[in-house]
């Protein structure tokens, strides 16, 4: 008779086998099964109703000793590759991603911090270089060398957008922030007019691929959840470098010279693009860890990472062309530009004219509310839509992008009632009027800040960069539109053609968000298609 036994954590099966689990190896994902068999003496042990083919099938390979129990691994299916980083259930992330991602942000902040410093620079130290007689300059001049800046600027960051889809956003973010930096060093030890505009034009051509980059390196390491808070809080850099310009450039030019106006920033710029080279990555398989989204790659994966640039840049160009939805973003795009420029350059002459501001300072520190109130609204836009796709995430048909769209949509209602009350605040109460103002940038700088995060997330991350040049390109377009047409506006009309201009604008943004209210993602797009 055979023997049979029953060891600790076996389990009697049917035919006289047993089974007990070892526990997996740490390095393993498998979990593998234990088949103890009995390995007959002799063919007298087989047990009644084998055959000798049986017997022979049940002790082939086994070398032990007669009749001993014996070993027979026996493999369960492996279990599922591991997910991205992040899931629709829960932001699950493994050791040490938490604090790289940290080191990523913390240079994306730095860099575009240093950018927006840089960029103002020219700005604060124009009042000094006109009052020095050594230089002869007039205000003439000076609108020469700062009208040269958005121009450059604004092909500047469609081409970098462009770009971005064959570049390293690392290497497009640090060496811009060290080119841009060098100019304004540069700028201080040169003289002359012509020179000194084409410098500036120069600085506006580079900084125009720091924000295409930002914003792939934002899509790259935060997920769907979790990115409009972080976009928001990108944001806050042009906050903080346009507070920082007047205080650092305005003191330096006052105090030591024009020219450390200029080149303190710009030394302070190279350090930083230096650092930026080390503390950034382009996205976190660069440094070991897994995409935060899995992404559905087509089978020629292999073929396209091989790909040229210029092919990876027309692939990029034909997406986002061809994606009717960013068409779309980029046309409300214009109108948000021409309500923010609108405002920025002309209500402190509302203020002068029709609310009874005492002198052009008075109207400008009332104005200041704007971007104050643009900080808080940007920075809540981002967290406001996040926790809308949170709680979507049990409807699988919720549009990723339409939640942010949505709260576009309700800020753009909210703006057309703050206008509405501009009109109505009393005249001479300054208090509130500034109130008043900072609720219409809270207002604004949300919009502003979605929609560009929207363009992200409408189209591949390798075409990012080129969807926030398309909304680049046309956003300078709305802000150029807020100065000789609506002028124009006024200037015919009065003050209340400007605000039916401004509340038109509102309108048409409304109606063309109406379509993208529901409007997925890409990533929801290669899963809807890969379940399919």
């Amino acid at each position: 008779m055979l023997m049979q036994r029953t060891l600790p954590g076996q389990q009697r099966a049917s035919g006289g086998l047993r089974y007990h689990a070892v526990r997996p190896s740490s390095v393993s994902s498998r979990t593998v099964l234990r088949r103890r068999t009995a390995v007959p003496a002799s063919s007298s042990d087989v047990p009644q109703g084998w055959g000798p083919a049986d017997a022979s099938k049940q002790s082939a390979g086994q070398q032990g000793p007669a009749g001993q129990p014996q070993e027979e691994p026996v493999e369960l299916p492996k279990a599922p590759p591991s997910p991205a980083l992040s899931s629709q259930d829960a932001l699950v992330h493994p050791p040490g991603f938490v604090l790289r991602r940290f080191i990523v942000f913390g240079g994306i902040l730095l860099g575009y911090t240093c950018l927006y410093l840089n960029r103002g620079t020219l700005t604060f130290t124009a009042p000094v270089m006109v009052n020095d007689p050594l230089l002869s300059l007039t205000k003439t001049d000076i609108g020469a060398m700062t009208s040269a800046f958005p121009a450059a600027y604004g092909l500047s960051k469609f081409l970098g957008g462009m770009l971005g889809a064959a570049f390293s956003p690392r290497l497009m973010l640090a060496l811009g922030l060290i080119a841009t930096s060098g100019i304004n060093v540069a700028f201080g030890f040169t003289s002359g007019v012509w020179w000194w505009t084409m410098l500036w034009a120069l600085n506006g051509g580079i900084q125009g691929i720091g924000a295409p980059a930002c914003a792939m390196l934002l899509t790259r390491w935060f997920a769907a959840r979790e990115r409009g808070t972080y976009w928001g809080l990108w944001n806050i850099s042009t906050n903080l470098g346009g507070f920082l310009s007047p205080l650092v450039v305005g003191y330096l030019a006052k105090h030591f010279g024009w020219q450390w106006g200029l080149m303190a920033p710009g030394m302070f710029g190279l350090a930083a693009g230096t650092v930026l080279l080390f503390a950034l990555a382009d996205k976190p398989e660069d440094t070991g860890f897994p995409p935060v989204e899995a992404v559905k790659e087509p089978a020629a994966g292999a073929d396209k990472a091989k790909q040229s640039a210029g092919a990876a840049l027309a692939d990029s160009m034909k997406e986002v062309v061809t994606s009717w939805r960013t068409w779309l973003l980029a046309l409300v795009y214009f109108f948000v530009y021409l309500i923010r420029q609108g405002c920025t350059s002309w209500l402190i002459f509302y203020l002068l004219e029709a609310k009874g501001a005492v002198d052009a300072a008075a109207a400008a520190i009332t104005v200041s509310g704007l971007e104050l109130g643009g900080l808080l609204g940007g920075t809540l836009s981002g967290v406001l839509s996040d926790k809308s796709i949170r709680a979507a995430k049990a409807d699988p048909n919720a549009g990723l992008v339409g939640r942010r769209v949505q709260i576009v949509m309700a800020y753009t209602v909210a703006c057309i009632g703050v206008l509405l009350a501009l009109k109505q605040v009393p005249t001479g109460a300054a208090s509130v009027q500034w109130l008043v103002i900072a609720a219409l940038g809270f207002t604004i700088y949300g919009p502003q800040m979605l929609i560009g995060l929207c363009g992200a997330e409408l189209i591949s991350p390798k075409s990012v960069g080129a969807s926030q040049g398309i909304l680049g390109l046309i956003s300078y377009m709305g802000a150029a539109a807020a100065g000789i047409p609506l002028s124009f506006m006024q200037v015919r009309y009065g003050w209340n053609g400007y605000f039916t201009a401004m509340i038109g604008a509102c309108v048409v943004s409304l109606v063309l968000l109406l379509p993208l209210a529901n409007a997925k993602s890409y990533v929801q797009a290669q899963r809807d298609a890969k379940a399919a």
